[in-house]
């Protein structure tokens, strides 16, 4: 597995040729961008990402100019307004110094107006601005630049003419595509008979396997509010493909939205920490730029279930980076105990989020196409998600920091019935249950 290497807290590191304090380089307040806006270029240029720095530097200096103009207005405001109680039974100087009270006013009101516009487009331009990725991040311009950092188990063959999913599921009767289709629509699909059953099986396994390893359950509202798809970074970049109800709230695309929400504007202690929820959810995404790609069976659907390990930590890099490998290897734990050959990849430059610092895929042999597919992601964001949501704690010392955030899917539903189903086919028919699921089916087979 891919490390970073160990740096004690304030030390300071090369990123793209800059030298940068390690424990300010995720701080992305204005007065970071301010102080590093080359960095940031070359962080957003990483990425892929187009966000005009520069003209925010330029909307954040009339934004500070018009923010001390109306201050001192407000002061002198402030100054009449007391002089206009000692003014006494001075008619003459109570009068002047009314008028000059209501030109104030006018003045306040005009400076006000001024400066919300330029606060919308400041904040417009904010929110595109990226979070810095880890130098341990290769360059690259699509995820088929993602580096392979570990395979495990062996890709699974036949002896026999194998089949796919789609052909196993309907001859088994585990899943209907064609009346999901005639109900929902365009990916639509019924899991049915053994097929509900094997996921729930994988549910209330994934809860026995990550609840051991000291995650607190959570199950989270699918219906937010727009302003935590804005905290988590989902929008404004992923709008096309998020559901929107006609009240104005979202349907999430992972419980990880609903979970980040869960501590907003609330002050924790560090005693706290790290804070570990395994939370569970129905999900929906409109794959709105996925048109032609995979149209058919359970790889890419509108709405399905995952598990999610949510984490919050100390702001410490140390700490995040000792926890994002730990939260994607518990992954890889539970995706070996189900014996599904898989392998993890470091993902580039191009293929991590506009809040990622870094991030890992595990990817699931699917034998029928004879390739790897995506089940899992883990990222971690140090304080870029935090800080929209308002998460703050009081460290040993009583000083007030913001928190790091982490996450990673557990397991989603049911993108994992692809590589279980086709590496688990016998050349009688029936698909073999891994021995770890067999409890929870009540039987070894299917078919």
């Amino acid at each position: 597995m891919c490390q970073e290497e160990e740096r004690p807290p304030g030390t300071f590191f090369l990123y793209l040729g800059y030298t940068v304090g390690y424990n300010q380089a995720h701080m992305l307040d204005i007065k970071f961008i301010r102080d590093n806006a080359e960095l940031v270029k070359l962080a957003a240029q990483k990425k892929k990402m187009l966000v005009d720095i520069d003209r925010l530097l330029v909307v954040d200096d009339e934004r500070r100019s018009r923010m001390t103009s109306l201050e001192t207005k407000k002061a002198e405001q402030n100054r009449v307004s007391g002089a206009i109680a000692l003014a006494g039974d001075d008619l003459n100087r109570r009068q002047q110094l009314i008028l000059e009270m209501q030109s104030l006013k006018s003045e306040i009101q005009t400076e006000e107006d001024a400066l919300r516009s330029v606060l919308e487009e400041w904040q417009a331009l904010m929110l595109q601005v990226p979070n810095i990725p880890d130098m341990s991040v290769p360059d690259g311009n699509s995820d088929a630049d993602n580096q392979e950092v570990k395979v495990w188990g062996e890709q699974t063959t036949f002896s026999f003419p194998a089949k796919d999913h789609i052909e196993i599921m309907t001859t088994l009767k585990l899943a209907d595509f064609e009346r999901g289709t005639k109900v929902h629509g365009f990916r639509g699909y019924y899991l049915r008979g053994d097929g509900a059953r094997l996921s729930w099986a994988i549910w209330n396994y994934a809860n026995q396997f990550f609840l051991a390893k000291g995650f607190e359950p959570l199950l989270v509202p699918s219906i937010v509010r727009k302003s935590n798809l804005y905290g988590t970074g989902h929008l404004p970049n992923d709008a096309d493909d998020v559901y929107k109800t006609q009240d104005d709230d979202y349907l999430i695309g992972t419980s990880e939205v609903s979970t980040m929400g869960f501590y907003s504007d609330e002050v924790l202690e560090q005693a706290q920490f790290p804070i570990k929820f395994l939370a569970f959810s129905p999900c929906y995404r409109r794959e709105a730029g996925s048109h032609g790609k995979d149209t058919k069976g359970l790889i890419r659907v509108h709405e399905f279930f995952k598990v999610e390990q949510v984490v919050l930590c100390e702001a410490s890099h140390e700490e995040s980076v000792r926890l994002h490998e730990w939260i994607n290897r518990n992954t890889e734990e539970f995706i070996e105990s189900l014996g599904i050959p898989y392998r993890t990849v470091l993902n580039c430059g191009a293929d991590i989020g506009q809040g990622q610092v870094k991030k890992y895929d595990i990817e699931l042999w699917v034998p029928g196409e004879k390739t790897y597919r995506e089940i899992s992601s883990a990222s971690y964001f140090h304080d870029f998600q935090t800080r929209r949501f308002n998460i703050r704690y009081r460290d040993t010392e009583g000083k007030m920091r913001y928190a790091h955030s982490l996450n990673c899917t557990a397991i989603p539903t049911p993108r994992i019935l692809v590589s279980l189903i086709e590496n688990f086919q016998q050349a009688d028919g029936t698909v073999l249950i891994p021995q770890v699921l067999q409890p929870f089916m009540g039987k070894d087979k299917i078919g």
